[in-house]
Order: C-alpha cells, then structure tokens, then sequence
C-alpha cells in the first residue's frame, strides 16, 4: 500500500477522533469506566502523541505538537481526569492538521534517516514508510478502544 493511502487512511481515523471529541461530553471524554485503564481523551491525545514519536521523533526531526502533550501521554502514562479547554482546542485542531504535515513533510524528503525498534506487538519499524503504516494501525487500535468506551459509558 503506497504511503499516500496509509496518510489518507490515518486522516479518517482523526477525522473519527476530532467529531468524538466535538461531541462527547467532557466529563464522559474523562471517565474511567470499571474494567478500563484510560478514557476516550487518553486515547484520543495518546494515537495523536504516537504518531509524532512513530514518525517525525524516530526520523530524528522535531515533531509539532508541544513536548508537554507529548510527555503526558506516551506510552505508559495514564490518564489524570485533567484537560484544559487549550487543550481540547489544540488536539482538535491537530486532528484536522496533522496528516496533511505528514504528507507534505514526506512528499518533501524530509524523513532521511530513521531510527529502526521493535514495536511491544513485535512489529519491527525500520523506515518511516513503516512508521506511517503502523501508526495507521495503532490509531485503529485506539479507534477500537475509543468505541468500547463509548458503547461502555452508554
């Protein structure tokens, strides 16, 4: 699949994400249900975080969106049941902006160099064309999440 599709495919998954959050109640956005780790939000900011660190991080360039959002939700981190209305607003508008960044930044050979690992699901990323192939899969994976979330929180 050529990179182009992957980026589009990655961009109706943020599409997905930016109409949740525009429509979802913060404090369901902030919930925790019994049973689950994280809420919608988590999820949300985590697939926009990996991302950055997936593509622009590991191709040894500076992501853009700020080291803040970044450190809160990488893997690993939890969620705090704290969001700011900036907040809210700028991952809002990173949904709507990001994908196209990425394509333009490709289509202009920005990503020369990347920094090869091996994912926890075993996926061995070597180039940022896998990068950007596993990020289209682990944002679905949290597109997954996000609907069990909706489903569980009624």
């Amino acid at each position: 699949m050529n990179t182009d599709k992957l980026l589009d495919i990655s961009s109706k998954n943020q599409e997905i994400f930016r109409a949740i959050l525009l429509k979802t109640p913060r404090e369901k956005l902030l919930q925790v249900p019994k049973g689950f780790r994280n809420n919608i939000w988590w999820n949300i900011a985590h697939a926009m975080v990996t991302q950055q660190l997936l593509i622009y991080v590991r191709s040894r360039q500076e992501p853009f969106i700020p080291r803040e959002l970044i450190e809160k939700y990488r893997k690993g981190t939890v969620p705090d049941g704290r969001i700011s209305d900036a907040e809210v607003e700028q991952l809002i508008s990173l949904l709507k902006t990001t994908a196209p960044k990425i394509l333009e930044d490709y289509r202009n050979g920005i990503f020369t160099t990347y920094e090869e690992f091996t994912t926890s699901s075993q996926v061995v990323v070597s180039s940022v064309e896998d990068a950007i192939a596993f990020n289209a899969f682990h944002e679905g994976l949290h597109l997954g999440a996000v609907l069990s979330l909706q489903k569980t929180l009624g």
